[in-house]
């Protein structure tokens, strides 16, 4: 019993000369041919194989539709008739059954075919892309594709382009509902993925070819568009007319001297480079470095020896190898007749292999892949009905035989020769990749096919394009260098696009990112801050990690500020000795002893206390920091104001008639520095147990640091501390300004007077010169204001003192000091 298969092929069309001074009779494609050889080399290989088909024989019959409706209907409707007689509907069997009808390569051919199909529910085999709109889609419930969906290239595509940079292309689509389709799939894509078109061109649709080149000729006007010098990338929704379309226009530019078309050119899957008989001699070096997506093929074992042999008489039945032969090889397979123009003849042993690409290929090219495997997938679902009728359970009802339902193609998976797995998904799509395809073109008008790379929809976002780009080889014009294709110059990094008004979002202007602001990339949209930790560069085009930075001990200012609280603490223990040793002289009990050892030793802790504000702050360090600092200066500040009230109520008790000597007892001065104390160490108190500081890191201050610094907690309380050590500095400054007229032999006012006016001139510089400044050097211009004033102290009040007991022991004499008083008097 044999099975036939219905293949139609509707590209080895003839059609009408362009000019009649190039050739004189019909034309075809002979590249075309090689689909017929896959249809054949798939069905020998069937019928000689034991494990399909089980001694049942797949035959086919071959329609040709010549690419026009009206032959397509009609081809379509015979297979629905006995053979050699038109009667739809009505159908001999004579032993041989239609099983599955497989073609055509473009969607016209398939549609036609599947609104009569769908009706007998025939199974229809597709091997060329097939598109239809939504609303079309219930005619083709029993259709296959053997290609994936269209949409999936096209994604492939903007991949592609953004893999290069490529944001500046030019569209070029069919002037039909199929470049419609097209365009609106793919104008959404590209602008969603940051990329514009220069220009869209429709190109001619296929009709007779006087009329075709007649248009070409028209189309001309529109060549200056095509030398859009930015847009160095086209797009092409690459039908078999769109290329010859090209290919028209760049002969007659030629023939005008116009300028090539140096370009890249990324086509779809249905790009194939075919040339009718008069193109034979026409140069396709313009198509040189050529990126094309083409649904994956494989190399079927002994398909390229099959080829080899064959010849115009290798086959009886062939209706097409007479009209290929004499169109490829230019020569007649008939008698030579008495006519001068009349071809020479052929020998009937030309080489296939001679032949250019674009008359025919050894390989086995995409579309031919595909037939191959649509004649495979028709064998495989037809075994598959065997085997599941030899296994049905069949019930005798009504004496007659019932068998189940199956639908074969629903689940066709197979393994071919060439190693590849054929299945189909839910729409009946093969579910395959494609081939990223470099085309290399000869000026002999061969080419060869480089894959450079793959596309894989089912892979992951973002690793389904996989491109090797030093295989590519591009059009000479770039030198072999990656082309450039946008509409003005990348923005560099450290700048952001700025758009162009009234101009497409491509197109842009760039900007100097903002201070403080970066742009790590080519063609930021907008500058970013770097995070809290980083700064800019110079260049503002990446970030550097902020250096941890602090007041240290190992720095010049620390070294420097920590030689000075030293020194001064080392002259403030060699003033206290110089007291201590003479202690019973008149100079030091007039000033109060017990008082001036505490001044001396609030000074010298003063001194010290400087020291814990150098280093990286930790916890108690922040916790002791200011509030040491406050709760010893106010001692300091409160022993001075202590001498100072000590002083004038002795000379007000000492006047004659004076009734004010109660006021002069003596734990008098132990309470004023012990009340005034008090108070700064309960403000402290409630600012530790309130809001204490802590350590903490300053990100802002200082924009290439991040500084290690104590945050106060609360700056009321930290202001309070400074503001109460300021008013007792000012309330001694006024106590000591106002006896500065008494005996300097009994009393220290005007040194007082004068080492409060530095006190208070130092801290009252110090406020304004800390709120500004920033990091490291606020805690240097503490420190600083902690050691002047304490050096103001201890230079105004002691060392006139120390100059008498030291340099001048003759003056700290009881006699001398009675004998100045009464001079004063």
């Amino acid at each position: 019993m044999t099975s036939q298969v219905i293949f139609f092929h509707d590209t080895f069309s003839l059609m009408q000369p362009p000019l009649q001074m190039l050739i004189d009779e019909p034309l075809s494609v002979p590249k075309n041919y090689q689909h017929i050889l896959a249809l054949v080399f798939a069905v020998k290989g069937i019928n000689e194989s034991p494990q399909i088909l089980w001694n049942r024989t797949l035959g086919f019959h071959i329609l040709d539709s010549y690419s026009f409706a009206k032959i397509i209907y009609k081809a379509t409707l015979s297979l629905l008739s006995t053979w050699h007689k038109f009667v739809p509907n009505y159908e001999y069997d004579g032993g041989n059954s239609v099983i599955a009808v497989i073609g055509g390569s473009v969607s016209e051919t398939s549609a036609i075919m599947a609104t009569v199909y769908s009706l007998y529910k025939i199974p229809q085999i597709t091997y060329g892309v097939f598109s239809l709109p939504q609303s079309d889609q219930s005619i083709v419930s029993s259709l296959f594709q053997m290609v994936p969906n269209e949409s999936e290239q096209y994604m492939g595509v903007v991949w592609l382009l953004q893999h290069f940079g490529w944001t500046w292309i030019g569209l070029l689509a069919e002037d039909d509902d199929n470049g419609d389709r097209f365009l609106q799939t793919v104008l959404p894509m590209l602008s969603k993925n940051g990329i514009c078109y220069a220009f869209i061109l429709r190109t001619l649709k296929q009709t007779y070819m006087d009329e075709y080149a007649d248009l070409v000729l028209k189309q001309l006007e529109n060549y200056p568009i095509l030398m859009d010098k930015k847009a160095n990338v086209y797009f092409v929704y690459g039908v078999f007319s769109s290329l010859q379309h090209l290919r028209l226009l760049m002969f007659f530019a030629s023939v005008y001297s116009l300028p090539p078309l140096d370009k890249v050119w990324i086509v779809t899957s249905q790009w194939d480079f075919e040339s009718v008989p008069f193109q034979r001699t026409w140069d396709i070096q313009g198509f040189h470095g050529a990126i094309s997506f083409t649904v994956h093929s494989n190399q079927p074992p002994g398909f390229h020896d099959f080829v080899q042999n064959i010849k115009p008489s290798w086959a009886k039945g062939d209706g097409f190898i007479q009209n290929f032969w004499e169109q490829a090889f230019g020569c007649s397979l008939k008698s030579p007749s008495g006519d001068v123009n009349s071809k020479t003849s052929c020998t009937r042993e030309e080489k296939l292999e001679s032949l250019p690409s674009t008359f025919f290929e050894m390989d086995m090219t995409g579309y031919s892949y595909n037939v191959y495997n649509a004649v495979y997938a028709v064998a495989h679902a037809l075994q598959a009905v065997y085997v599941s009728r030899s296994k049905a359970r069949t019930s005798v009802r009504g004496g007659k035989v019932e068998v189940e339902n199956v639908e074969p193609w629903q689940s066709i998976t197979f393994n071919n020769s060439a190693g590849d797995t054929v299945r189909f998904n839910e729409n009946r799509e093969l579910m395959v990749g494609f081939d990223v395809t470099n085309w290399v073109t000869f000026p002999n008008g061969s080419f060869v096919r480089v894959k450079v790379g793959s596309l894989d929809p089912q892979a992951p976002l973002g690793k389904a394009l996989t491109i090797n780009d030093d295989l590519i080889v591009w059009h000479g014009s770039f030198n072999q260098v990656v082309p450039v294709s946008v509409c003005n110059e990348n923005c560099s990094p450290g700048y952001s696009k700025k758009k162009r008004k009234g101009e497409k979002f491509c197109c842009y202007d760039c900007a100097p990112c903002p201070e403080g602001m970066i742009s790590g990339q080519k063609d930021m949209d907008n500058c970013v801050k770097c995070r809290e930790d980083q700064y800019p560069n110079k260049d503002q085009n990446h970030c550097i990690p902020k250096n941890i930075n602090y007041l240290s001990y190992k720095e010049l200012l620390g070294i420097i500020l920590v030689v000075w609280a030293i020194s001064f603490s080392l002259i403030t223990v060699l003033v206290l000795g110089v007291f201590r040793k003479h202690q019973d002289t008149p100079i030091v009990k007039a000033n109060n002893r017990k008082l001036t050892y505490i001044l001396l030793i609030s000074l010298l802790l003063c001194f010290l206390c400087s020291l814990i504000f150098i280093g990286r702050p930790g916890k108690v360090i922040c916790l002791l920091r200011q509030t040491a600092f406050g709760i010893i200066f106010s001692v300091a500040l409160s022993s001075v104001l202590a001498k100072t009230i000590t002083v004038v109520l002795a000379f007000m008790t000492t006047k004659p008639g004076s009734g004010k000597r109660k006021w002069l007892w003596k734990g008098l001065a132990n309470c004023v520095v012990l009340l005034c104390s008090f108070i700064q160490v309960g403000i402290c108190a409630l600012w530790l147990s309130t809001f204490p500081p802590f350590p903490d890191t300053d990100m802002y201050s200082v924009n290439e640091e991040t500084v290690v610094e104590c945050n106060e907690g609360s700056l009321a309380f930290f202001y309070c501390v400074l503001g109460y050590m300021g008013f007792l500095a000012i309330g001694s400054f006024i106590v000591a300004f106002l006896a500065r007229k008494l005996p300097d032999s009994f009393n220290e006012a005007k040194f007082i007077t004068f080492s409060m006016l530095v006190f208070c001139s130092v801290w009252i510089s110090f406020v304004p010169t800390y709120l500004s400044t920033k990091g490291k050097y606020m805690v240097a211009v503490e420190i600083f204001s902690i050691l002047a004033s304490s050096a103001g102290l201890l230079c105004c009040i002691f060392f006139p003192k120390c100059y008498i007991i030291v340099l001048r022991p003759e003056l700290n004499e009881k006699e001398h000091l009675i004998r100045r008083g009464k001079m004063k008097e």
